[in-house]
């Protein structure tokens, strides 16, 4: 049965049109001024993001298959191959995944959700700012935003929306269920921009603005940058969703007793959750401090994971079994290799030369606008933000440098869009298809205010956080 199974991850036609796209770009001569060995990973490299895109297999298997092909092929070595498992941004993502365990496991999580609806509730719209205020909380030590908004807040959305008489299936979506699920999901694509590791493909591309601009994006520097745009971003998201997509329910008086009658079946708080507690403000402590005790931000994940394993708040079982954790190593480590190996082997710096002399001549800031512009609704051919950063963060920034723009703000601006391009789409992100799936949002209505919104994002990160980071001095 278990073989059965397994056997249904593998799609034959799929992963056969994966392997004629690599092997029609391997045998084709390469262009002018590229090495031979930069051109084969090349070809790897987009067999692997179509791969992504169309899932011929799991994404985990994927990145071994190309790790495979890319050892035996001789177009690395073995150790170069397996070189992007020792990388520290890698681990510091996998670490916040047992981390957010401890949220899930304790319940901690769940309680801090119904904490803020008991709070701020008894308006719709207050409830949806506490569900988004809950998230906001826990994304700094979630990096699957999956988990925490389709783990921790739709069911209290599903929930929340039934007591008010909103199902998905009986004509009474638009009471409250459309608007909580749409606020939420919104919610949870500006939070996830907002922490380096809110969103398990940060990393990948701080570490890629690493290679490819010599740039470092630390933990404290990211969210330095974000919170200004992304602050403002959460008080207007949830605002404007509420005027074009409002619910027939407006006062939501038995929210607050919803959660609080949760919260006393919840108890007080235990022993674990204590604990939690403690253990989540001092890695955000040493987080934004560390450097001062020469504590980077991997070996502060290291010390806070070490305390939930000797406080009994997890156990070694609930790290071997959180396998959301040893995917993203996996995936994320071969990823990180191919990009690293791209740049080294002079693929970028060759796309970039090109890239150059389309747009010489022009401003930094108008090359900036332009190539972000593109970067963000090109994610409408896209299912996944970690295929999107692999296939394009590396090139726009390389374009954006030889450009002229200040190497740090481009790193930034097309990080925080790796988030928030997922707003377009029922399919742009891990939490899309969860969200869409309840039934509360027609396709439709998911896409006019996923665009509508998107006009707001390139307005308020590009304007405003552009003002906002030269405060910072960061251009």
């Amino acid at each position: 049965m278990n073989i059965k199974k397994e056997n249904k991850e593998v799609k034959l036609i799929p992963l056969l049109i994966v392997f004629l796209i690599g092997l029609v770009i391997w045998f084709i001569p390469p262009p002018e001024g590229l090495q031979v060995q930069a051109w084969h990973l090349f070809a790897i490299f987009v067999a692997t993001i179509i791969g992504l895109i169309i899932k011929p297999i799991p994404m985990g298997s994927m990145a071994i298959l190309a790790l495979t092909v890319i050892a035996i092929t001789k177009t690395l070595t073995l150790e170069e191959a397996l070189s992007g498992f020792q990388n520290s941004t890698i681990w510091l993502i996998v670490i916040a995944f047992f981390i957010s365990r401890g949220f899930i496991k304790t319940g901690l999580g769940t309680r801090v959700a119904y904490i803020f609806v008991r709070l701020f509730g008894k308006k719709t719209l207050g409830l949806s700012y506490s569900l988004i205020a809950s998230d906001l909380i826990l994304s700094p030590a979630m990096p699957s935003n999956t988990a925490r908004a389709g783990g921790i807040l739709l069911p209290i959305i599903r929930s929340l929306s039934e007591t008010y008489g909103s199902r998905h299936d009986d004509g009474t979506e638009r009471r409250i269920g459309s608007f909580l699920t749409t606020a939420s999901f919104q919610g949870n694509m500006i939070t996830s921009a907002m922490f380096l590791t809110a969103m398990a493909a940060n990393p990948l591309a701080a570490k890629i603005s690493e290679d490819v601009a010599d740039t470092e994006i630390t933990w404290v520097g990211w969210m330095t940058a974000a919170i200004v745009p992304g602050l403002i971003s959460l008080i207007l998201v949830p605002f404007l969703i509420y005027k074009v997509y409002p619910p027939e329910i407006k006062e939501t008086p038995s929210a607050t007793e919803e959660a609080k009658r949760r919260l006393d079946e919840m108890g007080p708080l235990k022993r674990e959750e204590w604990w939690m507690i403690g253990i989540f403000i001092l890695l955000l402590v040493l987080w934004i401090f560390g450097s001062n005790f020469n504590l980077d931000a991997t070996s502060t994940a290291f010390i806070g994971l070490t305390l939930l394993l000797l406080t009994h708040v997890l156990s070694w079982s609930d790290i071997k079994q959180e396998q959301g954790a040893w995917d993203t190593l996996i995936w994320f480590s071969v990823l990180v290799m191919m990009a690293m190996f791209l740049n080294s082997t002079g693929l970028i710096p060759w796309f970039s030369d090109k890239m150059q002399g389309l747009i010489g001549g022009t401003s930094w800031i108008f090359a900036l606008i332009i190539l972000v512009i593109i970067y963000f609704y090109s994610h409408y051919f896209f299912a996944s933000n970690t295929a999107h950063v692999s296939a394009m963060y590396g090139a726009f920034l390389s374009v954006l440098v030889v450009a002229g723009a200040p190497p740090l703000v481009s790193a930034l601006i097309l990080a925080f869009f790796s988030n928030l391009f997922g707003c377009l789409t029922n399919y742009g992100s891990g939490p899309a298809p969860v969200f869409f799936g309840t039934g509360y949002v027609p396709q439709d209505k998911w896409w006019m205010i996923g665009f509508m919104l998107s006009i707001v994002h390139l307005v308020v990160w590009i304007v405003i956080g552009g003002l906002w980071w030269k405060v910072l001095g960061l251009w």
